[in-house]
């Protein structure tokens, strides 16, 4: 009977000694980080993490924020918006103790990834920062995303050329009846404020802030129409006589033309409120539109003494009278 039970111990303690090496190759399997990354590319989960609840966070710490271009008269702008997302995925993660690394990285095409976009855009293209994405040892993964959008943004440009407002942009993720993805929101910052007339003051976290810069828009249509303006009052020191006090306001007048369509193509004419500065321009043609019709009577009575003459109601002067009689008489002859 011990005999039996010596041959026993001494057979499993042989099999234990056999089976050792290959434990400790298992174990050791991987000892890269792209052996790891393999041994994990290799699980294909291509679906998305799901808690209990049917949903999955997704942490947005910070995104960069950029006003690409504006475009006053459709009421739109473009932007860029870089952001960083964070989610877990319990089944990406490994033993660090077993496999000796903290953090890895994959292809973002083996692996599911978020996808935001927004809601009040018209349109939106997304693409990933890089075609790789960090993985850590808990099932933390960590991937950068870049949003181009066109956004309509109904601006109140009743005071342009000083037009200030606020515009939402609106990041959201895919979710449906409870299920899906809940963003966590961070900090926004903003990158490059000033894109042509307009400057980016602000960006809140959805909401950007835009106003016009002052100075183009008042150098090329203010300022030029209190000139004009100007030029029409000391024009009245030209004389009436030769024509050329008419001529000068005629002038004045198709440059005002020219400022209205100007204005016309720069401004949209479906906003919320009509900018003032149209209202100013049509005002101000109609005062230089009375100014030339005013010369230009000024110009019939001091060249006729009459506001209205006809041919049949005035007088003949002596001299003509001579010439008359000078044409009778050569007739006669």
């Amino acid at each position: 009977m011990l005999r039996r039970r010596h041959r026993a111990l001494l057979s499993a303690s042989c099999l234990l000694v056999l089976l050792t090496p290959l434990w400790g190759n298992a174990s050791s399997a991987c000892s890269t980080r792209r052996c790891l990354s393999k041994m994990l590319i290799d699980k294909a989960i291509l679906t998305q993490p799901q808690d209990e609840n049917c949903t999955q966070t997704i942490y947005v710490p910070f995104i960069e924020y950029q006003t690409l271009s504006v475009d006053t008269k459709k009421l739109r702008f473009s932007s860029r918006l870089m952001a960083t997302m964070n989610w877990v995925d319990p089944e990406l993660a490994w033993n660090s103790s077993e496999y000796n690394f903290e953090m890895v990285t994959l292809p973002v095409n083996k692996v599911w990834t978020p996808e935001l976009h927004i809601t009040n855009a018209i349109s939106t293209s997304l693409k990933h920062g890089s075609q790789d994405l960090l993985v850590y040892s808990d099932g933390t993964l960590t991937h950068k995303v870049i949003l181009n959008a066109l956004v309509d943004c109904e601006v109140n440009m009743f005071r342009y050329p000083f037009a200030r407002d606020n515009c939402p942009v609106a990041i959201q993720a895919w979710e449906n009846e409870g299920c899906g993805m809940k963003l966590s929101m961070g900090s926004i910052y903003m990158v490059d404020g000033n894109h042509g007339d307009w400057r980016t003051n602000s960006v809140a976290l959805l909401q950007v802030e835009l106003s016009i810069r002052y100075l183009n828009p008042f150098i090329s249509l203010i300022l030029p129409s209190v000139l004009v303006l100007i030029l029409d009052v000391v024009s009245f020191a030209l004389p009436l006589g030769g024509g050329e006090r008419n001529c000068f306001k005629v002038t004045l007048a198709l440059s005002f033309i020219m400022f209205l369509i100007i204005l016309n193509d720069l401004l949209p004419g479906d906003s919320q409120c009509s900018p003032i500065i149209r209202t100013h321009f049509c005002v101000c043609l109609v005062f230089l539109v009375l100014s030339m019709v005013e010369t230009m009577l000024l110009t019939r009575v001091a060249r006729d003494g009459l506001l209205l003459s006809c041919s049949c109601w005035k007088k003949k002067s002596p001299k003509d009278k001579d010439d008359e009689e000078i044409l009778v008489d050569e007739g006669k002859a």
